[in-house]
């Protein structure tokens, strides 16, 4: 990825949503462009920036062209304390309302630096619809970032036409999604909370999609061999430009130590302890379990989850974010963590994992997951099958493809789409499923021997596609040459 000098190089403005699942696909998108000869640079806030910088300033030591500007967030103006500027940093829906309200009212310092910075071309996270107007302004093209997959960008295109849920008798009631390649089943509870019950974040999303029509196209991070029939159903049903360019965090981070801290301000130790003790395991007897940044789970559940590791008989490392002030979960994870270190039997993480060097350890043979677009990408790209969990937003959407289209997958059982801030108390997966569901993917049994089979030729494929000739090599440097003869044609329109 060497960049070379061009005589009308690109000046690409990168805009991205501050929740890490939109974050963190969009960086490494960014960094990729200048990997290619962009002149890239991320608009963000302080805070924000403080999770990426790191990797910035690396590239740009490199020789990249790719930087931050940075804007001030209204942390007083809305009574949020100061480093509050994204979604994750939220304990409560009005939190999250304010610093929703603190984005929005970014938008005049932001239009300002695109004219400031002379883009060639704005790639905008798909929760800023504004920008289309603000590209067709400058007379340059915007492009839509959309930060989950295919499959969902159709299924809930076709939710969103057909209305199939509305003609039902009860929200636990399974029904088909027409318009799929695949036949799809998922019940009204299931989906996402602004299709089932109308609100003003519906209305915002009505917005959003019409930005997607009116834009000049469509980025995602996938590739053609993960979910082909879905791009080109996209393609055929939305009739948008688009182009696969992923998995983009294997191309960022291909022969770079730096993903050890990817979205973390610190560097780890040189020899932590979750190293050594996966080093002590058998190849592929390791399950990894994640549930995201966003995903708060009550202490009930996480009873019923350590109980259901422990009782699958199976090794385990598990990432466990902290409460504050819960005596009482503090207490029973202290003894549970004390008992898996005098069984060698499991591994607790506290707070924060280097996902990625962790699912490239030969150790690890599956990832119980949250079903977050990100963290599936990156089980793919390891070749890894998956025990699937999923909790809000677009899970759902992604555990079928993972299960039932690409066949990887072994669901835990998990029936309701509840927003991210909104848990409750109680356990909604018993740890009898738990165990049942980490049993069946980590046997060495035929259903598990062809999970895993598929899991690693999907591996294969992502490290190919990536390489030049692959398919996300060739649309990258398609749609470079297409931003570059439009700006050429602008400059030729100026001098008549």
């Amino acid at each position: 990825m060497e960049t070379e000098s061009q005589p009308h190089q690109l000046n690409v403005i990168f805009l991205p949503y501050p929740a890490p699942g939109h974050m963190i696909p969009m960086v490494d998108t960014a960094r990729v462009f200048a990997k290619h000869g962009a002149n890239v640079t991320i608009i963000t806030t302080h805070a924000n920036a403080l999770t990426f910088q790191k990797a910035i300033d690396s590239d740009f030591s490199c020789g990249y062209s790719i930087r931050t500007q940075l804007v001030q967030f209204p942390s007083s103006q809305l009574g949020l304390p100061d480093g509050v500027e994204d979604i994750k940093t939220s304990t409560s829906r009005q939190m999250e309302f304010n610093i929703s309200q603190g984005i929005t009212m970014l938008r005049d310092q932001i239009e300002l630096l695109f004219q400031d910075l002379e883009a060639d071309c704005i790639v905008a996270d798909l929760l800023y619809p504004w920008t289309v107007e603000s590209a067709a302004k400058l007379g340059i093209p915007r492009l839509h970032f959309f930060s989950s997959s295919y499959f969902t960008s159709c299924t809930t295109h076709f939710v969103r036409k057909h209305k199939p849920h509305e003609r039902l008798d009860s929200d636990t009631q399974k029904f088909f999604i027409p318009g799929l390649p695949h036949n799809i089943e998922i019940t009204t509870v299931q989906l996402e909370e602004w299709l089932r019950n109308k609100s003003p974040f519906t209305y915002y999303l009505g917005i959003v999609y019409d930005s997607e029509n009116t834009s000049y196209g469509t980025l995602y991070n996938s590739f053609q061999e993960l979910e082909g029939d879905y791009e080109q159903l996209y393609k055929s049903t939305k009739g948008i430009k688009c182009w696969s360019v992923g998995p983009v965090s294997a191309w960022v981070n291909k022969g770079d130590e730096d993903k050890a801290n990817r979205g973390h301000k610190e560097s780890i130790e040189e020899e932590p302890e979750w190293l050594k003790w996966l080093n002590s395991k058998q190849n592929e007897s390791v399950l990894y379990v994640s549930f995201g940044s966003l995903t708060k789970l009550p202490h009930a559940q996480i009873v019923e989850i350590a109980h259901g590791l422990e009782n699958s008989g199976h090794d385990f490392i598990w990432v466990v974010r902290k409460k504050d002030g819960d005596e009482n979960e503090e207490s029973f994870l202290q003894d549970f963590e004390q008992r898996m270190k005098e069984s060698n039997k499991g591994f607790i993480i506290w707070n924060w994992a280097p996902q990625l060097l962790i699912l490239d350890h030969p150790a690890i043979g599956g990832i119980l997951t949250h079903c977050g677009w990100n963290s599936i990408l990156e089980s793919v790209s390891s070749g890894l099958p998956m025990v699937t969990w999923p909790m809000f937003a677009d899970q759902f959407y992604n555990e079928k493809l993972v299960a039932e289209v690409l066949k990887i997958g072994v669901p835990v059982g998990s029936k309701e789409n509840k927003p991210w801030t909104n848990v409750g108390e109680d356990a909604t997966v018993r740890r009898e499923e738990i165990a049942k569901a980490v049993v069946v993917l980590m046997v060495n049994e035929e259903e598990s021997r062809e999970m895993k089979r598929r899991a690693k030729e999907l591996g294969h494929a992502a490290k190919k596609t990536i390489e030049k000739g692959g398919s996300s090599y060739n649309n990258l440097i398609q749609l470079l040459d297409e931003l570059k003869s439009l700006k050429i044609s602008r400059a030729l329109e100026k001098k008549c």
